[in-house]
């Protein structure tokens, strides 16, 4: 391969690290949510089980994406998934609490109901990783490898070694987040919001798609979007983290 191919190839690769491990963060404040009430040693088994999912869905995505692309309403149902569950939550504890001393506390889900719950949530961002990763891939120039699912054997490994990587960065952020929100727990209403307005995001990507077109197709590409929900991502992490009191160890 000529070094200067070879070059643009490692500059891709280093811009789809970087990429991946953004939307890993999501995936793995997503995982963390759903894992948190589960026992210490079921967590960490569902943690595994999700990241296996995560790993299947992206990498199975890459042989179908000429597929997935077309398929608007597998966002759209990450999208409502990922609202219900921060709706769902945010009512419970604001608007609801008040019940809590006359009704019985309302059973968690099972670990294997958890592990399913993870793995539609990998489902939906799975899509979003990979297209992602796919147009900046596409660009590259094509190489004399052979054509993997559809696409240039480079613009394949690159993109399968960005999202392997992600997934790496995936399994460390959903325990760090674990540990955070354990150690907060006022965190969590921050980190409910979190999910919600990723699942806004998916449903801007879902609006834009060309056999829907509310949005432009060129919005969520926009930089005015892109920083609209990086500031408001980082302003409710913010205030969360600084609103939220450090766990009493002693009490618990």
């Amino acid at each position: 391969m000529d070094i200067a191919i070879l070059l643009e190839y490692l500059w891709v690769l280093l811009v789809l690290i970087g990429l991946e491990g953004i939307l890993a963060a999501d995936n793995a404040l997503v995982m963390a949510i759903m894992v948190k009430h589960l026992p210490d040693d079921k967590r960490k088994k569902a943690l595994f089980y999700g990241l296996g999912g995560a790993f299947i869905f992206r990498f199975g995505s890459l042989f179908i994406i000429s597929f997935l692309v077309d398929v608007w309403q597998v966002q759209a149902i990450g999208s409502i998934y990922l609202l219900f569950i921060s709706i769902n939550h945010l009512v419970k504890k604001f608007i609801v609490k008040k019940d809590k001393k006359t009704k019985p506390k309302q059973k968690e889900s099972g670990f294997w109901t958890t592990v399913l719950k993870v793995e539609l949530a990998d489902l939906a961002f799975a899509v979003d990783a990979i297209l992602a990763a796919v147009a900046f891939a596409v660009a590259l120039p094509e190489t004399t490898l052979p054509r993997i699912g559809g696409l240039d054997g480079g613009q394949f490994l690159v993109i399968l070694a960005g999202g392997i990587i992600g997934l790496i960065i995936m399994r460390f952020a959903a325990n760090f987040f674990v540990r955070i929100l354990h150690k907060k727990p006022g965190l969590e209403t921050a980190a409910f919001l979190i999910v919600g307005w990723v699942g806004v995001k998916l449903a801007v990507y879902t609006l834009a798609h060309p056999d829907l077109a509310y949005l432009s197709k060129e919005f969520p590409k926009t930089l005015g979007w892109k920083l609209t929900f990086w500031i408001v991502l980082l302003l409710i992490g913010i205030c969360g983290w600084f609103l939220s009191k450090e766990k009493n160890e002693s009490k618990s």
